[in-house]
């Protein structure tokens, strides 16, 4: 990717950088509307205005932004879904093929090298699906985007082997992230840090979804349990911290370990408010709704 067009990417994803995950707005949105269609359609991201957002979102509103942004600027992102264990489609993200790098044939493969730091490959698992009808579709150089998972750089995708070394480390703060490329078809998230073993997070199938089928999964999302449940996440990326809250619990991680705070019922609204930059009022109308339907 040529030095310009890599500014406009980083320069976008640090616009979004400071943006707290968080699943608040979402509840409001689904409760003022009573149906996943109209609060999607109510989220401030769909039009791709991130200045007047209530504060904050999940994967698929930052996932969102970032796809209509850089399709507006002439990149060709796909959205992507992600994988765990047995249940699928929970997670988004954005592969982004390298405009400046030309498609890459079956023979090409063989002496590419894109991992930005190797880790020790392991042995390469089937294709699948014949290797010429995937690999037409991709370009030697690609990038994973995903912000819902607090992944504010873009991360240079591996190619399996014998294609490549099928792993690529970039060794982020608080944590570190692999990707794993065990097939054509397929990527991996892996992620750890202070010492902690790394943990597989998502699976996602790169060859990525339609914009209908994006938008059925994000309407879908609406009704999952974690809505059910305040979730906050928050990277401070200057001092390397990350928040996150859930359930009660606030969790601080940084370089050297985690710590786990139990946060009081009558503290929440304000604790919360100063720690992820949300609204006092939109946190208490949040959580007032949840709180009725418990």
């Amino acid at each position: 990717m040529t030095p310009e067009n890599m500014k406009k990417v980083v320069d976008l994803c640090n616009q979004i950088s400071n943006i707290t995950y968080e699943n608040l707005t979402k509840i409001i949105r689904l409760e003022q509307t009573g149906s996943a269609t109209g609060a999607r359609k109510l989220d401030d991201s769909d039009q791709n205005d991130i200045d007047s957002w209530m504060g904050g979102g999940t994967c698929f509103s930052m996932t969102w932004h970032l796809y209509q942004t850089l399709t507006d600027m002439g990149f060709k992102p796909r959205l992507v879904m992600g994988h765990k264990r047995k249940e699928r489609n929970i997670h988004c993200a954005l592969i982004l093929p390298d405009p400046d790098d030309s498609v890459v044939t079956p023979g090409q493969l063989f002496s590419t090298n894109v991992t930005p730091t190797s880790m020790s490959s392991r042995p390469c698992a089937g294709t699948g699906s014949p290797l010429s009808s995937l690999v037409s579709s991709l370009s030697s150089n690609s990038y994973l985007l995903d912000p819902g998972y607090l992944i504010f750089d873009p991360l240079q995708m591996p190619l399996p082997q014998p294609f490549g070394t099928g792993e690529a480390f970039f060794p982020l703060s608080p944590n570190c992230v692999r990707l794993v490329r065990p097939t054509l078809e397929s990527m991996e998230l892996w992620t750890g840090g202070a010492g902690a073993p790394m943990k597989l997070r998502f699976e996602y199938p790169v060859e990525g979804v339609s914009v209908e089928e994006f938008k059925h999964h994000w309407n879908e999302s609406f009704y999952r349990e974690m809505m059910t449940y305040p979730v906050l996440n928050r990277l401070d990326r200057e001092k390397g911290i990350q928040y996150y809250y859930q359930k009660g619990n606030l969790v601080v991680r940084s370089s050297t370990g985690s710590k786990m705070t139990k946060i009081e019922p009558a503290d929440r609204v304000q604790t919360l408010s100063d720690i992820f930059k949300l609204s006092p009022a939109i946190i208490e109308q949040a959580l007032q709704i949840l709180e009725k339907k418990h």
